[in-house]
């Protein structure tokens, strides 16, 4: 909005001419989005906390610990986050990007998603809320709908191929199919981060750190100098999805400050499925879905422990691992709520280290 209000004025006006560059309204983006939470997050966690009757729901089969120290904390806490994302995004980005919008429309759909199973578990005091089907149904609708529309805005081949890193001109085409391509990549990231959130602040840094490494991929790919440069597809428009994920950044950061240990709120159903969403639409829009799963490969490794989980107890009737997903495990074998969350953003730090190096290594 702010910038298509002084672009039109930028060449009269030296000072307006800064709202031309990604830059600037990228950290612009990432700066509003952090202060609307650090203003705000107090009034919104109050508010949680008058219509949900001893917090978010514990599941009993969970670690016996939590059924002491995170009682009576408010979830639904996302809708922090997705207040401070799109309003943010809103401001700052370019409204007439088709991109733009196809992300936040599977940001705030799957966000509402979330809302929607997190108020029917602290209204009716259990751990069920949507039901599976339900879920998947709704992230398949919005995924397909979000992927046919970022496809449909694609140049050329790029629009039905999916791009492998490492090497440059190796692109696998999928045609028509493409659109169910990019709905499973939202669908997996969208319930990875989903299993994640288990722990205070566990899947929240680690989806900042994803996203600034998709902040600097979508500038980079949506410059065609940098992209002929670093030898990667160039994309049109996703220049204005480094001011969405900054955005991202700084809501993600202001929810920190009020998750960290002990967390005064959950992010719920309505933070992790909305977020996890967020990456995977920007790894389609980007054209480096690839890279998402390593980048993101924190969040891939907490989602096939549940599945290695099930798939083995179902066949034989043992467990794998004490507990899934994974830093349940780990809490089961005694390691301190602290230790496990650092270690796995140390992870998450080193795997986005190494998606990064996949924009260089050709």
């Amino acid at each position: 909005m702010i910038y298509n209000f002084l672009a039109p004025y930028a060449d009269q006006f030296q000072l307006f001419n800064l709202a031309r560059y990604h830059t600037f309204r990228a950290g612009a983006a990432a700066m509003t989005a952090l202060f609307i939470c650090l203003v705000f997050g107090s009034s919104i966690i109050r508010w949680l906390r008058s219509f949900q009757r001893g917090g978010q729901p514990i599941r009993e089969e969970g670690p016996e610990r939590h059924l002491i120290e995170k009682k009576g904390t408010p979830t639904m806490g996302g809708v922090m986050i997705l207040g401070a994302l799109a309003v943010s995004t809103l401001l700052w980005a370019d409204l007439r990007s088709g991109m733009v919008w196809a992300v936040l429309i599977v940001t705030v759909g799957y966000g509402a998603l979330g809302f929607a199973d997190d108020w029917l578990k602290v209204t009716k005091r259990n751990t069920k809320g949507v039901s599976g089907r339900m879920k998947l149904a709704v992230q398949a609708g919005l995924g397909l709908f979000a992927a046919t529309w970022i496809t449909w805005l694609m140049p050329g081949p790029l629009a039905t191929t999916l791009a492998v890193p490492v090497f440059k001109e190796l692109l696998i085409p999928f045609g028509l199919l493409f659109p169910l391509v990019g709905m499973l990549v939202m669908m997996g990231a969208s319930n990875a981060v989903n299993l994640t959130d288990g722990l205070d602040g566990l899947a929240i840094v680690p989806v900042m750190i994803a996203a600034a490494v998709f902040a600097l991929i979508a500038y980079l790919v949506g410059n065609r100098i940098f992209a002929d440069y670093l030898q990667v597809h160039y994309v049109p428009g996703t220049g204005e999805l480094a001011v969405f994920a900054a955005a991202l950044i700084g809501a993600a950061l202001g929810f920190l400050w009020f998750n960290a240990p002990p967390a005064a709120v959950f992010m719920g159903d309505t933070g992790s499925l909305a977020l996890g969403g967020a990456l995977g639409a920007l790894a389609v829009a980007t054209k480096h879905e690839i890279v998402l799963a390593i980048v993101g490969g924190l969040f891939v490794v907490e989602t096939v422990s549940v599945i290695v989980q099930v798939f083995w107890f179902k066949r034989t009737g043992r467990r794998v691992f004490l507990m899934a997903p994974l830093h349940h495990h780990f809490e089961k074998k005694g390691w301190a709520e602290a230790t496990i969350v650092i270690r796995f953003w140390i992870i998450a730090m080193i795997l986005a280290l190494v998606g990064l190096s996949t924009l260089k290594i050709r």
